[in-house]
Parts: C-alpha cells; structure tokens; sequence
C-alpha cells in the first residue's frame, strides 16, 4: 500500500495528491500535523534521505526557532526537532513500499509509479 505523508493545506502536498487522484493511484494519506509521526518512521527516513533532506529549514516553523536550536544540528537533533514539531518535516513524503519519495515531482512519481496505476 502507498502512503503519503504530509500536511493536507500544504500547497505541494495537494500538488502531489492530484497527481496521484488523476492518474488514479492509490494511496492513504498520513497528515503528521494531525496524526503525528513516531520517531521509527522519522528514523528510518533521516537514514535514507539524510537528515538535511527530511528536515524542512525553509518552512517557518524551522525560521522561528531560536539560534540555539538551529545551531549545530546533526542527525540525532534533526529528529528531535521533526518529532517536536512535525511541520518541520519536509513533505510529502511518498512510501511506496518499495522506498520513499521525499518532495513531488511529477516525473518522479510517474518514474517511480510505474505499473502501479489503476
């Protein structure tokens, strides 16, 4: 089963939700802002992507930290924060089963996607 991870008012995230609905894929969506995100999933995505990939320092949740908490961030710190504050995610985050997608580009997808369509 694909999953998508992601905040339902971010403006990618429904980008990315429509690509999916009109090439009929489907999917679950996990809105972390709602239902939250446990640390093993945030985990496993810091050890595939890298943190500076998962984590979202261009959003505003990120910009409102103090310097002390954007000072010298490692993997261990990266996670602290998302778990804390999950708008600090980047997103979507797409789990294909196989893997995941972190962002939305639609040839990704469609790379990615496959013989999975409906």
């Amino acid at each position: 089963m694909i999953t998508m991870y992601g905040i339902k008012n971010c403006d990618t995230v429904k980008k990315a939700r429509n690509w999916l609905d009109n090439e009929r894929v489907a999917y679950s969506f996990h809105d972390y802002k709602v239902s939250g995100v446990d640390r093993d999933r945030v985990e496993e995505w810091v050890m595939e992507h890298g943190w500076e990939t998962i984590l979202n320092r261009s959003g505003t949740t990120f910009k409102a930290l103090d310097a002390g908490d954007k000072a010298h961030i490692d993997a261990d710190k990266a996670i602290l924060l998302m778990l804390a504050s999950p708008s600090m995610i980047k997103r979507p985050i797409l789990d294909t089963g196989k893997g995941t997608i972190v962002g939305f580009k639609a040839t990704t997808y469609e790379n990615a996607l496959q013989g999975v369509k409906a």
